[in-house]
């Protein structure tokens, strides 16, 4: 599959995933959620349909209305691994943190070895 195929088929995944949330999460038409995010309602169909992007400004508006992170938006990325990650992460401080980025590191180099 070419660069351009993907880049299509992410595009059509983007599109019906800003869709579901449109539909299923946040209740809205079509119409309702282009006025929330700035475009028109014509091109947040092209969007959904997989024939268009969102700009950054729309992204992070729908972002903020929805929850999810753009990383789940723009790549299906699961965010409920991104919040689990930070509040396990909350309960130890930057050394703690550090110190077992680095013990980390070593079982790797480790393995590889």
């Amino acid at each position: 599959m070419s660069t351009n195929d993907l880049e299509k088929n992410e595009q059509i995944l983007r599109g019906k995933r800003i869709k579901y949330i449109r539909e299923h999460e946040l209740h809205m038409n079509k119409t309702q959620l282009a006025k929330a995010i700035g475009v028109s309602s014509q091109f947040l169909g092209l969007v959904e349909e997989g024939r268009g992007n969102l700009m950054y400004r729309s992204i992070k508006k729908l972002r903020d209305l929805s929850g999810h992170s753009a990383d789940y938006i723009l790549y299906g990325l699961d965010d409920n691994v991104l919040n689990k990650t930070k509040s396990l992460l909350d309960k130890y401080s930057d050394q703690e943190i550090e110190k077992a980025i680095h013990m980390i590191n070593d079982i790797a180099i480790f393995i590889k070895k």
